[in-house]
């Protein structure tokens, strides 16, 4: 995981531990991964220690889940990937979750209800009454105060708790990287008036209760977290935990949540949960469930085909049309929502000079400020072959984009036209670029994608093979690289040409226009363009509860990059669900991209027939 010592920038993206790479990768691994897909696994361990069938006598009280790779932390106060993420998401709750599959209509979970000030700066939540935690412990406002406010202190880069300091402090940092940061800012932000929470926020922020959906903000047992040597919540203590890393924390080793599953082991080779007998709302409909950590990938679809598991992380698109549909009692959900967006970046300030040949517009190389030139941008975005990726990458499936934004979330507007596969346009803007030495002289530039990724590689290719088809003085080299080298450069602002990026912490278009266009977000390093129009939108955007303001806002940001060229977009790419057919409670209409859990479900909404 890309750790940083200083936090002058979101740090939403970490590098990628469960999600595979089957589009792009996104440095953070709580991508939805609605495809399958899988990563590579550094841990070893296999099925056989689990010891649990899917089927058999007892076979409808277990559901089987087999994964790549090992599950991080059970401590919502880090969980910041798909792995721990589909385990908490299930052990704890929120105030607020989403409606069904909607990503704009959120519902009371642990709240009941709330109301928000005129102003956007204060909301008040009222508490649901007879919640218990796992340990027989009372809900109350008191745990909630303590979540909040260790989330606002410990607020690792490990973790997803930037974007709430960032609504409730104006900060995405901590303590120890911003000392304007102070425990009666901490604790005035989160507060109980009597069993009313209260958020006071320093400025209004539309994403908020978005943000609080995020399975990151559960809340934890205060009581049992401070027992078992959590931090005891109180100002005489704070500073000693600021930053702490809560990873393997002692809350990630005795969970308590109100969740409907309680959590009984973890072992290096499975996780095990049961049902929870005091949960307040509809209970489980299946008793007991299993992840087992299951490197090999031949093994688990072996063990799927079987019945042996219910769900496993199955592999790209082409794996689970060639491999999984089709067999007797496999069912499969297509077309599911793509809530991740990708690009090819073209580093405007690439830092460094070792990768860049000579160094100048003589054919040998290029300046550092390459792709400043708007035509040498307009150039490559015509190139790149959109219809033809569709075809040999996603099986024909997706659409192409005008945004960095999925349009599946408010703020796209399909209205605007994508950029088009056009040569004789590409031709056209390299002869006018950087006054036509571009197209007299040529220039020889390195383009970088991931070790292993076949999506990747493929996406270079075509956009190789079309520039150099356009002038033999064009020259691309391909190069691959360990997907952590690449981050690390590319954070560097050393890459010339990758190809990244991002999926959702929350739903809302900020956590995607502010990262891909603002020259404060987390990619600016890897784009090297600053446009104050672009900057100016996207904080308009981020300060307006007006609805159809930011949607306007967010048509004016995609239509002025598009013109400006950029990034090289991706299309859509609808993800694909293989499951054993006797497992229910999985359709369109119940499949949220926003939970990690592979069915867009929560475990206690499945049933086995």
């Amino acid at each position: 995981m890309t750790i940083h010592t200083s936090r002058t920038r979101p740090l939403g993206l970490l590098a990628l531990t469960t999600l595979a790479l089957t589009l792009a990768a996104c440095d953070k691994p709580n991508a939805q991964n609605n495809s399958g897909g899988t990563a590579a696994s550094t841990e070893t361990g296999s099925a056989s220690s689990a010891n649990t069938s899917s089927t058999g006598s007892n076979g409808n009280s277990v559901l089987v889940v087999q994964e790549s790779a090992d599950i991080p932390t059970l401590d919502p106060g880090t969980t910041y990937d798909t792995g721990s993420g589909q385990v908490v998401e299930n052990l704890y709750e929120t105030l607020v979750t989403y409606q069904g599959n909607s990503l704009t209509e959120l519902r009371p979970l642990l709240a009941t209800e709330w109301n928000v000030s005129d102003d956007g700066k204060t909301y008040r939540f009222t508490l649901r009454d007879g919640v218990k935690f796992h340990t027989g412990n009372d809900f109350k406002c008191a745990d909630a105060e303590y979540t909040f406010r260790r989330n606002l202190v410990t607020n690792t880069s490990d973790s997803g708790n930037w974007f709430l300091s960032e609504s409730l402090l104006g900060t995405p940092s901590n303590a120890n990287d911003d000392k304007s940061i102070t425990w009666a800012k901490i604790s005035s932000a989160v507060r109980c008036d009597g069993e009313t929470l209260v958020f006071s926020l320093p400025k209004a922020d539309p994403a908020f209760l978005a943000k609080l959906a995020y399975t990151g903000q559960s809340i934890v047992d205060s009581k049992h977290a401070k027992e078992i040597g959590e931090w005891d919540g109180t100002e005489a203590t704070w500073r000693e935990a600021v930053g702490k890393d809560l990873t393997g924390s002692p809350l990630a080793q005795d969970p308590s949540g109100t969740g409907a599953y309680r959590f009984v082991s973890k072992d290096a080779t499975a996780l095990r949960a049961e049902a929870f007998d005091g949960y307040w709302g509809d209970k489980a409909g299946i008793k007991n469930v299993v992840i087992q950590i299951v490197p090999e990938a031949a093994a688990r679809i072996q063990a799927f085909l079987k019945g042996d598991a219910d769900l496993i992380e199955a592999g790209t698109r082409p794996v689970v049309e060639e491999q999984l549909k089709g067999q007797p009692g496999v069912a499969i959900l297509d077309n599911l929502p793509d809530t991740g967006a990708w690009g090819i970046f073209m580093n405007e300030a690439i830092k460094g000079t070792d990768r860049l040949g000579s160094g100048k517009l003589d054919g040998q190389g290029i300046p550092a400020n390459f792709f400043s030139d708007l035509n040498v941008r307009k150039g490559f975005v015509a190139a790149f072959d959109v219809p033809t990726y569709i075809k040999e990458v996603q099986s024909g499936k997706g659409e192409p984009r005008n945004f960095l934004l999925p349009e599946t979330f408010p703020g796209y507007d399909s209205d605007l036209e994508a950029p088009k596969f056009d040569l004789e346009a590409a031709k056209a803007a390299f002869e006018q670029a950087w006054g036509g030495q571009v197209w007299q002289n040529g220039f020889t530039i390195n383009a970088t994608y991931r070790a292993g990724s076949t999506a990747m590689q493929t996406a270079m290719e075509l956009l190789k093979k079309n520039i150099e088809s356009i002038n033999p003085k064009f020259k691309i080299n391909l190069v691959s690289k360990q997907w952590s080298d690449i981050l690390k450069d590319g954070d560097a602002g050393k890459e010339i040409l990758i190809m990244t990026g991002w999926a959702p912490d929350y739903a809302d278009p900020d956590n995607f226009v502010h990262t891909f266009y603002s020259s404060e977000g987390y990619y600016h390093p890897r784009a090297g363009f600053t446009d104050p129009q672009l900057d100016a939108w996207v904080q308009e955007a981020r300060s307006t509860n007006d609805a159809e303001k930011r949607n306007e806002l967010y048509t004016n940001i995609a239509k002025r990059a598009m013109d400006q060229a950029y990034y090289i977009l991706l299309p859509s790419n609808p993800g694909i669900l293989a499951y054993r057919d006797n497992l229910k409670g999985i359709s369109e209409d119940t499949f949220n991209p926003m939970l990690s859990f592979r069915t867009g479900t929560l475990w206690k909404d499945l049933s086995k027939s």
